[in-house]
């Protein structure tokens, strides 16, 4: 990948991000009984640099990342990072898991003196355009956007339904009867006051706690490439596959 200069880094300096990794990874054992889920390598990579890589590339170097599992190996790989100087990256540690909202809520602090916060789980592998994904969502002046895929099997996931405005007027957390096949991806971007309302709501789990109290407020940006999570030893096996050639062309920093 280009590096982009760290002195031309202005265009997103005010958006933070909240990478969500600290989760055991249990459906990937024994992988995970010695390797924390978000630094399984794929095609010789740790899952993070596929989101480090698109970070860069939209611009975005004030990362923070939540712990837990086997933490000191994502330190090391912190560490590393910062060492190279084109990241802040600041680690959150859990000790007992607080559940993705649960984590905004403990990092409440994080979007001080930001304008808007980008969400993701990082136990998926993708290659969305990121600066796109932001440019809709302040175009659209809204305090929420989801990105959404279009997912295969429906019921296991969160599906939004969409206006023709994009507006997210229903979401459901694995429902029994799909709608729609539009399934929440695990990234968001939200204001810095939607970031504040998120963490004052004191919730577990962002799908079922919070991104309800958003529909109708919320837009849905749909994104047509490789996304992926590789929460099973299938889709991993699938992700390595894939990898060589999704990932084969570097990216480019978006000026």
């Amino acid at each position: 990948m280009t590096a982009r200069d760290p002195t031309t880094r202005t265009a997103d300096a005010s958006t933070r991000v909240l990478l969500l990794a600290g989760g055991l990874g249990t459906r990937l054992q024994p992988i995970t009984d010695t390797c924390p889920k978000c630094l399984v390598p794929i095609d010789g990579r740790p899952l993070l640099d596929y989101w480090f890589d698109r970070f860069d590339a939209a611009g975005l170097s004030h990362v923070r990342i939540n712990t837990h599992h086997l933490p000191e190996q994502v330190r090391d790989y912190i560490a590393a990072h910062n060492a190279a100087g084109r990241f802040r990256v600041e680690e959150m540690y859990e000790p007992t898991l607080l559940g993705s909202a649960g984590t905004v809520t403990a990092n409440r602090d994080l979007v001080d003196g930001a304008s808007d916060c980008l969400i993701v789980y990082a136990d998926n592998l993708s290659d969305v355009d990121i600066a796109g994904l932001m440019r809709f969502h302040r175009e659209h002046g809204g305090p929420f956007t989801m990105m959404l895929f279009r997912a295969q099997h429906p019921e296991r996931c969160g599906i939004a339904t969409l206006d023709a405005d994009r507006r997210i007027t229903a979401f459901e957390e694995k429902p029994k009867n799909p709608t729609s096949n539009l399934a929440n991806a695990g990234v968001y971007v939200v204001s810095a006051d939607a970031y504040r309302e998120m963490a004052d709501m004191n919730g577990f789990d962002l799908g079922f706690d919070v991104l309800p109290q958003f529909v109708g407020r919320m837009h849905g940006w749909p994104w047509d490439g490789y996304h992926l999570d590789i929460g099973t030893h299938e889709a991993l096996d699938a992700a390595r596959r894939d990898a060589p050639g999704v990932f084969a062309q570097p990216l480019e920093p978006t000026r």
